[in-house]
């Protein structure tokens, strides 16, 4: 790190060390030796003439040193081409090898394959973060699920709900998502060996014209970098429409991170819920006894960034000319990486939140009996109905009272008092009003729909990955 450069804050202060090694120079440039060796090999098993030195010296020297790294750059200074540089240097430690390196290939053949492994390999770690975020919130969702909480619509007090279903809520929308990254990462395919334009020319020169050897060329590679398929014909590149769907993925993650960050900022603010606070944490250096939701609020922020990224996929695939051009290179440097470092740390967040979050259940109990006479108006109306009374004339009652009671709530600043005005009226004597008041009542199925959220759709995925609940969490940096 130096100080008297800009540092990226998504690798010095939110993502986790593992995507950004996912990321890395190091794992990208390792990937392009892996994948020439690749080639070379399954170009030997075929026929060409690739000597066993050469693979051998390839085979010792898959693992980047630093001094690699500068005599890449030091080619690519005079070539002006990033893959071309890393041909020179790499020809420098394997000498036997440099007659062969790259043989038949275009750019693409280690560029976009080694980016299909690293979106495989950045997929299946946030497949790992969305896993323990549902655990965690599917745990916090089971513990509260009888809990009445005041419901709300266009944020308005609206009918009760428990604090455990609400959290489902947030727990399904991360469902979705992962549904959403296992399908992206069994349907993602490999380019394989396809050449300049797609047509696989320079492998048929190679193979005298032989397109069977061509085709076994391209199967052989790809088998050796573990992927079942290929993607049937390509331009120059893979298409980019993987890479638009792949940051469409990302951005659903964001939404649902925003979603229920913005919720629990709100639950916050009314002290209902409370993110984790640290011991010393300080929440304002001027108002010492605030305690913000600030990791609600960052995991907001960066969610919001992965989304703006995601136009960048759906412009890129849109404006690729013909068989490609390169005006997807410099974006797609900063568009992929960028994309999953934010919502990796999204993830991370999210599941720091998800584990400590503190509940108040005085304060909800006390917020909801504010607005709970409202609600029962309607139950009281059926009741009075049942003792005898007209049902229009209750309603008219009904809604006068409630009038009232809310001017003194809105103009006077004193709690509601509709119950007490309904038990003064004569017309609803034979109605038992406390009784109304049961919280419980008004909840209807939530207790129920949040246990069977919980085995139904919670539990399976618990099943389907037990040792990603298990390992290494990560930590947040800051």
């Amino acid at each position: 790190m130096s100080h008297d450069r800009y540092e990226n804050p998504l690798l010095t202060r939110y993502a986790s060390d593992a995507m950004a090694e996912v990321w890395s120079a190091r794992t990208k440039h390792g990937l392009w030796r892996r994948l020439w060796l690749a080639l070379a090999e399954s170009q030997q098993e075929l026929g060409l003439d690739i000597p066993d030195a050469a693979l051998e010296q390839m085979r010792g020297s898959l693992d980047l040193s630093d001094d690699d790294f500068t005599l890449a750059a030091k080619f690519e200074k005079d070539l002006r081409h990033d893959v071309m540089a890393h041909v020179h240097a790499w020809g420098e430690v394997c000498p036997d090898a440099r007659p062969i390196i790259h043989l038949g290939a275009t750019s693409c053949f280690v560029t976009d394959n080694a980016e299909l492994i690293q979106t495989r390999r950045a997929l299946e770690l946030l497949r790992t973060r969305l896993v323990r975020v549902i655990d965690a919130l599917g745990r916090f969702a089971e513990a509260w699920a009888d809990e009445p909480c005041l419901g709300f619509t266009h944020l308005q007090p609206a009918q009760p709900t428990t604090v455990g279903k609400r959290a489902t809520l947030w727990c399904q929308d991360l469902c979705l998502d992962l549904e959403e990254v296992e399908h992206r990462l069994d349907r993602l395919k490999f380019r394989g060996v396809k050449g300049t334009t797609g047509t696989q020319a320079t492998f048929l020169q190679l193979f005298g014209g032989d397109g069977s050897q061509v085709d076994k060329l391209d199967e052989l590679v790809r088998a050796k970098m573990d992927f079942a398929e290929s993607y049937a014909v390509t331009g120059q590149t893979y298409p980019r429409k993987v890479d638009a769907m792949v940051l469409a993925t990302l951005s659903g993650v964001g939404q649902s991170c925003h979603k229920a960050g913005t919720d629990l900022r709100i639950l916050q603010h009314r002290k209902e819920l409370e993110e984790p606070q640290g011991d010393k944490q300080i929440g304002s250096s001027a108002m010492a006894y605030k305690r913000n939701p600030m990791r609600a609020e960052r995991m907001c922020g960066l969610a919001r960034f992965a989304l703006s990224l995601a136009a960048n996929g759906d412009d890129t695939a849109a404006t690729q000319w013909l068989e490609r051009t390169l005006d997807d290179s410099a974006n797609r440097r900063l568009s992929l990486p960028q994309s999953f470092l934010a919502v990796d740390a999204c993830l991370l967040i999210y599941a720091n939140v998800a584990g400590g979050l503190l509940v108040y259940p005085k304060v909800i109990a006390a917020n909801l009996a504010s607005e709970l006479p409202f609600m029962a108006t309607e139950a009281v109306l059926m009741a009075g109905v049942e003792a005898g009374g007209d049902r229009q004339d209750l309603h008219e009652r009904v809604r006068v009272h409630s009038r009232d009671a809310g001017k003194v709530v809105k103009e006077q600043g004193e709690a509601n008092d509709l119950i007490a005005r309904l038990q003064a009226d004569d017309a609803f004597a034979g109605v038992d009003l406390s009784a109304a008041l049961d919280p419980v009542k008004y909840i209807g199925r939530a207790p129920e729909q949040t246990r069977r959220f919980i085995a139904d759709v919670v539990a399976p995925i618990r099943q389907r990955y037990p040792d990603t609940l298990t390992g290494d969490a990560g930590e947040l940096k800051v």
